[in-house]
């Protein structure tokens, strides 16, 4: 009961108190949890004056000493200070701030050879210029984009699965593509398409029928990208020292088969047009 309610009620036993007399008095209160104490201790104390009709407050000035009495034991203890409701937790995609994990390190273990991303990268390249086949398998022929993976990473002596959807689910996932490094799988397309990635926003893939091994920038981000996979360590400063003349070679010969390619595409070019 609220306190304008024991108000209230109190008016009511006042008006039959000063018109009733020798008639036992009964009082009814609210019990509920949310009645007010201090209402619940005066009903108490005007029913237990009922029981006898002399002592009964006859007169406002008495009524207001009994209503003292029964409110004191209440306002000794002071008010009551309700607990506090706890906060829930933001529902899920309701769209409210939710403290996210710290990212963890995906570095997977090193393998017999001493493999690392900067490897993949390489080996990748000599790739370059392979027509695209789809379900391609043979370079002398053609890959698809999947075949191309696993031809790199076979050449390492690491064996992957043929499908790039079952590539998807190889070594460790990065969460990001800012956390993504040279040498790392990139599938998109829900499953349907993969390649590797190359560092500054680059990939080498096999595209599509028509095109072949090549590298472009990336267009997709992480709304898009279905998920990046890390098979390989990535590499360490000290690696990075310790392979830069073998690099540097690998460079120019990467850039003497960008250049075969062109060419290749060049008079493929001509003799569909001479034709």
């Amino acid at each position: 009961m609220s306190f304008s309610d024991m108000a209230t009620r109190i008016g009511a036993i006042q008006s039959t108190l000063s018109r009733v007399s020798g008639t036992p008095v009964t009082a009814s209160v609210d019990a509920s949890p949310a009645g007010n104490t201090a209402a619940a201790t005066l009903a108490g104390s005007v029913a237990g004056l009922g029981a006898t009709s002399a002592a009964l407050p006859t007169t406002p000035a008495a009524f207001t000493q009994a209503l003292q009495q029964a409110m004191a034991p209440s306002v000794a203890a002071g008010p009551i200070t309700p607990s506090p409701a706890p906060v829930p937790s933001p529902a899920p995609g309701s769209g409210a701030a939710v403290e996210q994990p710290k990212a963890v390190r995906n570095e997977p273990p090193a393998t017999a050879d001493g493999v690392d991303g900067s490897d993949v990268v390489q080996t990748a390249k000599k790739y370059l210029g392979i027509p695209y086949v789809w379900g391609g398998n043979n370079p002398k022929i053609g890959l698809d984009c999947s075949s191309f993976v696993q031809h790199t990473f076979r050449d390492l002596g690491v064996e992957l699965p043929r499908v790039a959807r079952q590539q998807a689910k190889e070594g460790t996932e990065v969460p990001s593509l800012a956390q993504a490094k040279p040498g790392d799988l990139i599938v998109t397309r829900g499953g349907g398409h993969i390649g590797i990635y190359l560092g500054d926003n680059k990939m080498i893939h096999a595209p599509r029928p028509g095109e072949s091994v090549s590298i472009r920038k990336l267009f997709e981000t992480d709304a898009t990208i279905m998920t990046i996979r890390r098979i390989v360590p990535s590499e360490t400063t000290g690696a990075a020292e310790a392979k830069a003349p073998a690099t540097a070679k690998a460079a120019a010969t990467t850039q003497q088969a960008e250049l075969t390619a062109a060419a290749q595409r060049a008079l493929f070019s001509s003799a569909v047009s001479g034709a």
